[in-house]
């Protein structure tokens, strides 16, 4: 099944749910813009490479578009398209004034130097410009980029429409970047973590907690989820998994994946295959890695009782249904990993402002709004009777619809 047809699912089952006519889901699916663009550089040694690089603009109804970009090698339109229609409703759930996007080029940015990226980068928005903005479309980080590929975006499209750090988030702190932006998922991730295990009667100290994906998001997971007294009992990267059953050192594991680049050989821990890893015995597993990595032959032998999806479709529709049908609990990536748009919405009023706050403010602000929107979700689900999941897409939509309706067609 591909992205796009996930998202399809999960939408469809919100909106039998809602009863929603067939004119306006068409008209909420549909993605207002796409662009794709020949992306042509010269290479360091002097030839001549061209890539596809696309834009997905989804829906504008309740603000400018907003969402990722990212450099890989197997980026096309429908992952773009899905990874957008996600952006739309997840900017919803969390109340942001924003519609989704979504971008990317057809490259493998691990063949690059940092030259090549660079001129990479600044073709694109040479190609594209005219249809991003602070008012209009705001890229940010996603999959092969970081602040510094933000702040190449920022300076090109200043050249075209003068100085303009709003139109992208993500940037470099000394370049109008936000303070607790680079840990800004990974502390969504353990607010709703720790609410939604309040709800089933538990504390988040002794918890014990898996995680599968240890770059950005899974790493800062770990680390603030061990600091508020979890136990780590087992994580995971491409290279291998570990696994350490009374829990990991979080500080000194991330400071061998920094010396080493891999969780693999961390002392006193056992390795544990990639497969086996989602299925080991805890309380909360977060998948914070690829997407579809729960699927229906594995979905039966989860043994967690909360699922808390930090990357973007880490579970398949058939594995959702098992996982709900078993009392699983999951909490959708559309909320559990919203902390780094909240955030990336945080530095763009920042930017508007030409202010900047301190990380305390930043730290509290995404607390009030991540506790608000899961209390939200989770009211509906009860008083619905559906899952999380099915609950977000609801409140999403509604969102969405009613700005659309409002706004008028």
């Amino acid at each position: 099944m591909t992205p796009a047809e996930m998202t399809e699912r999960f939408f469809g089952e919100a909106r039998r749910r809602m009863d929603l006519a067939p004119s306006i889901e068409r008209l909420l699916i549909m993605p207002k813009r796409e662009v794709r663009v020949q992306v042509a550089i010269e290479r360091d040694d002097g030839s001549i490479a061209t890539y596809l690089g696309f834009r997905v603009q989804h829906d504008n109804a309740r603000g400018p578009m907003k969402g990722g970009l990212r450099y890989h090698p197997h980026v096309d339109d429908d992952e773009v398209r899905s990874l957008a229609s996600l952006m739309t409703w997840k900017t919803a759930v969390v109340g942001l004034p924003y519609g989704g996007a979504k971008g990317g080029i057809q490259c493998d940015p691990t063949t690059l130097s940092t030259r090549e990226l660079e001129r990479i980068t600044r073709k694109l928005v040479d190609e594209i410009h005219d249809v991003i903005g602070p008012d209009t479309d705001i890229p940010a980080p996603d999959m092969g980029t970081n602040a510094q590929t933000m702040a190449w975006i920022f300076d090109q499209y200043s050249k075209y429409h003068g100085h303009s750090p709003a139109v992208v988030t993500g940037k470099p702190v000394d370049l109008y970047g936000s303070l607790g932006r680079d840990a800004a998922t990974g502390r969504g991730l353990q607010l709703v973590t720790e609410a939604a295990l309040r709800d089933l009667g538990r504390d988040v100290v002794g918890a014990r907690v898996i995680v599968q994906g240890f770059g950005n998001v899974g790493s800062h997971t770990a680390r603030l989820l061990h600091g508020a007294g979890a136990r780590i009992v087992a994580v995971g990267d491409v290279k291998g998994a570990i696994a350490k059953d009374d829990g990991l050192d979080v500080p000194a594991l991330l400071a061998h994946v920094k010396s080493t680049g891999s969780v693999v050989g961390f002392p006193d821990t056992r390795s544990v295959a990639a497969d086996e890893l989602l299925v080991l015995d805890c309380d909360v597993l977060v998948p914070a890695a690829l997407g579809g990595v729960l699927h229906r032959d594995n979905a039966r032998h989860v043994r967690a009782s909360l699922v808390v999806e930090g990357a973007n479709g880490p579970t398949t529709p058939e594995a959702d249904a098992v996982l709900h049908e078993r009392g699983i609990v999951v909490v959708p990536d559309i909320l559990a990993n919203a902390g780094g748009v909240t955030v990336s919405y945080f530095e763009w009023v920042q930017n508007l402002q030409h202010l900047s706050w301190a990380e305390a403010r930043v730290d509290d602000e995404l607390q009030q709004r991540m506790a608000a929107s899961y209390a939200t979700v989770r009211d509906v689900a009860k008083s619905k009777g559906m899952s999380l999941r099915t609950a977000a897409f609801v409140v999403a939509i509604g969102r969405v619809g009613k700005a659309t309706v409002m706004r008028g067609i």
